[in-house]
């Protein structure tokens, strides 16, 4: 039976990799997921078969209970609500390996790792590196959560010398784990839980709303590592392929995003960006020169007699649920002959790829979308960059304003095409709190209204 399950569970094992590889590409994606729900299946259907499994109730219990709560959660949430949601499910992926690694601990004969105070040292470093990074990235996707769903401000919460206190609290985990592994002491167990959610809290507080998308792939990562900490715990080979898969995948990605945003990884990972400087620089600005304000009637015009446009999705579309319109009025251009491209940055929205999964939704070819480093080169010849919602990531400031919080930052060059027309609701600032020099660029054009309304009414007049 032993060899049996474990050819199963490199089967599955399989089946993830190519899930992974799956989701790489919007093409692929959905074959990814089905590699992904067949791996765990036969996954979890192993497990079960396991001899030592006795009560089969519960866990038929638990699978009913957590699996009919997904399933309400996945037929009612929104498309702008994923990345929320995404950041919740991090949550419980965390507190699952504190769980268990608490389990284990008070009964680890039931393990094979020893006796109540007498646990095999090298199992006591696994539980407490998976309890430490479990707890993390529980509260630190607890506070994720909040600020995406805007229960707290998107601002950074900064105060002196928090960075002082976050080396100091690492530096006591690594004591407490030490003490545990020399002791045996559950005192030890539960100070290395209280310390690691007071970490994952000052870790995530002082990120400013802007770099969310770079901060739930780091969960994301977290949530994986400990996975596989307590795989090693269960001496359950598939558990720690798994988690070390989705640790190493969600780090490479962090880092992809980070220079898609000038970032440092290091920086994420200890909680020290988004801090001091995008505070101070929230707000800040005032009026350039003047803004044009332009109507969906001049939008159709132009753009109709274009040669090329380019359009550039953001977080804006997603919160009107603008996607299907927007498909609409590409599908118009391109009937007049009109050359359509989508220009999609690496961290517009609030999670990876949140720009993909919404065109994908509204059947956008995927010929069509372009990523920062493959369409750049092309505004300088388009006719028409047609933001819509995309803020921050359009800010020529990253390029031009040493003390900008985004400096340095890589952008969609829109303000090279011949006419920019920007969906905003106000002139009020992005995310990142900085004000768009683009908004009093003389080729830009503002269409002031909720974007999915703009754009239906961009669709009218065409075809009118």
């Amino acid at each position: 039976m032993e060899t049996l399950a474990a050819l199963l569970y490199l089967v599955a094992s399989v089946c993830f990799v190519m899930a992974l590889r799956g989701l790489s590409s919007p093409e692929t994606s959905r074959q990814g997921n089905i590699y992904g729900m067949v791996g765990m299946t036969i996954a979890i259907l192993t497990t079960l078969a396991l001899p030592i499994v006795q009560s089969y109730w519960m866990i038929v219990l638990g699978i009913a209970i957590g699996g009919g709560i997904g399933y309400v959660i996945a037929k009612k949430i929104e498309m702008t609500a994923l990345p929320q949601l995404v950041a919740a499910f991090h949550s419980l992926v965390g507190l699952a390996a504190v769980f268990v690694a608490l389990a284990a601990f008070y009964s680890p004969a039931a393990y094979g790792i020893g006796v109540p105070g007498a646990i095999a040292k090298g199992s006591l470093v696994e539980m407490a590196l998976g309890t430490a990074i479990g707890a993390i990235t529980f509260t630190g996707s607890i506070v994720a959560f909040a600020k995406l769903q805007g229960l707290v401000s998107g601002k950074p919460l900064v105060f002196p010398f928090q960075h002082h206190l976050n080396a100091g609290l690492g530096v006591l985990t690594i004591l407490l784990i030490l003490w545990l592994v020399q002791s045996n002491a559950s005192v030890a167990m539960w100070l290395i839980v209280i310390v690691a959610l007071a970490l994952g809290f000052l870790l995530i507080l002082p990120i400013g709303g802007a770099d969310m998308p770079v901060v739930i792939s780091m969960l994301n990562s977290y949530s994986g590592w400990a996975a596989a900490g307590i795989g090693f715990t269960l001496q359950n080979n598939l558990l720690i392929i798994t988690g070390a898969l989705v640790g190493s995948s969600g780090a490479i990605l962090s880092y992809i995003m980070c220079k898609g945003m000038n970032r440092s990884i290091f920086n994420v990972i200890l909680g020290g960006f988004g801090g001091e400087g995008a505070a101070a620089a929230a707000g800040g600005g005032g009026e350039r020169g003047t803004v044009k304000a332009g109507s969906p009637e001049d939008a159709a015009y132009i753009m109709k007699n274009a040669q090329s446009v380019i359009i550039v999705p953001g977080y804006g579309m997603a919160v009107a649920q603008a996607q299907h319109a927007l498909r609409e009025m590409a599908d118009h251009l391109k009937k007049e002959g009109v050359e359509v491209k989508y220009a999609i940055h690496p961290v517009a929205g609030r999670m990876p790829g949140h720009m993909n999964v919404l065109l994908a939704e509204a059947n956008v070819p995927y010929d069509e979308v372009f990523e920062l480093e493959d369409v750049n080169r092309d505004f300088g010849t388009a006719d028409v960059a047609f933001v819509i919602g995309a803020n921050d990531v359009t800010n020529p400031a990253a390029k031009t304003d040493p003390q900008s919080p985004i400096y340095g930052m890589p952008i969609l060059d829109v303000e090279k095409a011949k006419t920019v027309f920007f969906i905003k609701r106000s002139m009020a600032s992005g995310y990142a709190g900085v004000e768009n020099e683009l908004f009093f660029r003389p080729n830009t054009m503002m269409l002031f209204g909720d974007a999915k309304k703009v754009t239906e009414e961009v669709v009218k007049s065409m075809e009118a």
